[in-house]
């Protein structure tokens, strides 16, 4: 199972064989370098560790610089894991690129949303607000009452209640998305619809786990 880490360029429209519009989302995928490989003999499971993204090296960290220094790799800024059992044909320094995923037909791809700040309920929960008639007096996007009413246990339920607070800048896993080109001279991927996370953020794209169709895009 291919997996490769990125950066989100941006969004675009194409036109399909039908004539039809479509929304895509460009990511410059790789190359990356292995900068680990991990076996259930040496660490309990299998997994490689990748890096994406090239740093200066009076940034990094010496334990960090070791760790890049032993498997013969440059500093990254960008750097995930992936859980796969096929390790074997993985080795430390060696490069992933985008051509990997030639005839892949859906990928997840993993991103962390745009944050928004302090919301309050109505544009993070989509509440409907109070009343916007005569007699509302600087209550219009109040969220009410949270309490249960007259009922058992006549007391507001803390786990999992919908108040204001902080939005966004969250891990979020956009599945079967349809993958349309790949490009692995300009180390470019172009799939179908939008993926999670603002223009220059960096993603994890990995083939998608779940069996079903595309994920539907308006």
């Amino acid at each position: 199972m291919p997996a490769i880490l990125g950066k989100k360029v941006g969004m675009t429209s194409v036109f399909d064989d039908r004539g039809r519009q479509v929304p895509v989302t460009v990511i410059e995928a790789g190359p990356c370098q292995v900068l680990q490989v991990k076996t259930v003999e040496s660490d309990g499971y299998n997994a490689v560790q990748l890096g994406f993204a090239e740093k200066p090296a009076r940034l990094v960290t010496d334990p960090l610089a070791g760790h890049f220094k032993k498997s013969g790799a440059t500093p990254k800024r960008f750097i995930r894991e992936y859980r796969t059992d096929d390790v074997a044909k993985y080795q430390p320094g060696a490069m992933v690129t985008v051509a990997d995923f030639e005839g892949v037909g859906l990928v997840d791809v993993i991103g962390v949303t745009k944050g928004r700040g302090f919301a309050g309920v109505m544009k993070r929960h989509h509440f409907a607000g109070q009343p916007a008639s005569h007699g509302t007096e600087r209550k219009h996007r109040s969220p009410g009452g949270i309490g249960e009413g007259a009922g058992i246990p006549g007391r507001a339920i803390r786990l999992g209640k919908h108040m204001s607070g902080h939005m966004g800048d969250e891990r979020k896993t956009s599945e079967r998305i349809k993958v349309l080109k790949v490009d692995a001279k300009a180390n470019l991927l172009v799939v179908r619809g939008s993926v999670p996370g603002a223009n220059g953020s960096y993603v994890v794209v990995r083939n998608a786990r779940k069996v079903g169709p595309p994920k539907p895009t308006s």
